[in-house]
């Protein structure tokens, strides 16, 4: 009798759970999903540009040269995030790669935007910092930050290479960048999201060979 009993409670369970969710469970759910759709889009859309971003950053960290990351908000904790896992590591011990994320010096960025102003934020540094052959790593989830597309064309113009971490269609980011990587989403979270699972896999790659 007791499977019988333990039989019918199992049964139950999918339904009761289902009963007993809340509506902010649903919303939930419903986040999860959407992040699930995002990764799912772009994974099975063409691949091929995470894997050539990881190469360049590879061939240029083999060759001395550093990766300058930056964007805004949560594109700036990106590249920090990028840069950390760089310098530090990411899942093995290996030497450290040269990485700087140009969000993270108040003093510069305040100053550097009271002179130049915002749009010169990250130019500035790029022409301070970058030499020929450094990477230059724009995130921008609309694919329209000004201040990001300055500081890649800065880039361009010192013979770096330079890569566009993009949402939506990429726009004017996309097409200044040697490389660009899209994220076809319009949702700026999803769009994050699914940025930082590329970020890993950047990571995943130059690390296997260092």
């Amino acid at each position: 009798m007791s499977r019988t009993k333990d039989k019918g409670q199992r049964t139950q369970e999918p339904a009761q759970r289902a009963a007993d969710r809340s509506p902010a469970q649903d919303i939930i759910r419903e986040i999860f999903d959407a992040a699930i759709r995002a990764h799912e889009t772009t994974r099975d859309g063409d691949l091929g540009p995470v894997a050539e971003a990881a190469r360049v950053i590879l061939d240029a960290v083999k060759g001395g040269k550093k990766v300058l990351a930056f964007g805004n908000g949560g594109s700036a904790a990106d590249a920090q995030h990028f840069a950390a896992e760089l310098v530090g590591r990411f899942e093995r011990d290996r030497r450290g790669v040269a990485a700087v994320a140009l969000t993270t010096d108040t003093s510069i960025l305040t100053a550097v935007s009271n002179d130049y102003g915002f749009e010169r934020a990250f130019a500035r540094q790029v022409d301070a910092l970058g030499t020929e052959g450094d990477i230059a790593f724009g995130i921008s989830t609309s694919g329209e930050s000004a201040n990001v597309r300055a500081a890649l064309e800065s880039a361009r113009a010192r013979g770096m290479r330079t890569i566009a971490l993009t949402g939506r269609d990429g726009g004017s980011i996309g097409r200044a960048a040697n490389v660009h990587v899209n994220v076809p989403e319009a949702s700026t979270a999803r769009t994050q999201e699914v940025h930082r699972t590329i970020l890993h896999a950047i990571c995943e790659l130059v690390e296997r060979e260092l």
